[in-house]
């Protein structure tokens, strides 16, 4: 009986080596997960040297609109946000921190994104175009004194450019958050904040929200010590 058996009972080392075999098999013939680790080391390597190209490039134009914004601030002025696509949510984004609040209690301060009452911005875009989409919104809300935030990553975009435009005849204070060359926002603005380092867009509006945070942050700590109030 014994020796019978042998014929038709594998051993347990067979069963283990076609156990393994395949394993292997489903391994190797199962697709093939992309190496996406590093494409977003990349991304974040990338998104680290923008920044600290900026902050070399920029401190102290930072810290002069912080000063800018601090005082016009104090003087009963206001801050009108501007952009488009991402650049539209970065400007909204900058506002509610300046409305609500950004890290401390304190009052709330006065900031518009132009970019939010869709029927103001349809009927322009609709009966004079959209280039004219914030220009009309300055002309109606703006004051002199004011301060502008214009957001571009290219710094082309004809609706912010002529926005820009008018704040100028208002004698609107000009802060540009741009990248590559700056575009066109380069030679009109008062304060040009460029993402030089980088021509992709996510990497500039990255940047711009970190500089959008600073901001916030130096106002905070002019006004208000960075310290709680009421």
């Amino acid at each position: 009986m014994r020796g019978s058996s042998r014929g038709w009972t594998p051993s347990r080392g067979r069963v283990t080596r076609s156990r393994l075999d395949l394993s292997r098999a489903i391994l190797f013939n199962a697709p093939r997960l992309p190496p996406s680790t590093n494409a977003i080391r990349r991304a974040f390597a990338d998104s680290i040297a923008a920044k600290r190209a900026f902050v070399r490039e920029h401190a102290r134009t930072l810290a002069l609109v912080g000063d800018l914004l601090a005082e016009r601030f104090a003087a009963g002025s206001k801050v009108l946000l501007f952009g488009n696509g991402g650049s539209a949510a970065d400007a909204q984004h900058i506002a509610a921190e300046f409305v609500n609040r950004f890290v401390i209690e304190r009052p709330p301060l006065p900031a518009i994104a132009l970019t939010t009452d869709s029927s103001a911005l349809t009927s322009i875009a609709n009966d004079y175009g959209y280039a004219d989409v914030f220009a009309k919104q300055v002309r109606a809300l703006g004051r002199g004194g004011d301060v502008a935030i214009a957001i571009s990553t290219s710094g082309t975009s004809p609706s912010v450019v002529r926005a820009v435009e008018a704040c100028k005849k208002l004698r609107i204070y000009t802060v540009g958050l741009t990248g590559g060359d700056g575009g066109k926002l380069r030679g009109k603005v008062d304060h040009l904040l460029n993402v030089a380092a980088s021509r992709e867009t996510a990497r500039i509006q990255e940047t711009h929200i970190l500089a959008g945070h600073v901001l916030c942050q130096l106002v905070d700590e002019k006004l208000y010590g960075g310290k709680t109030r009421q």
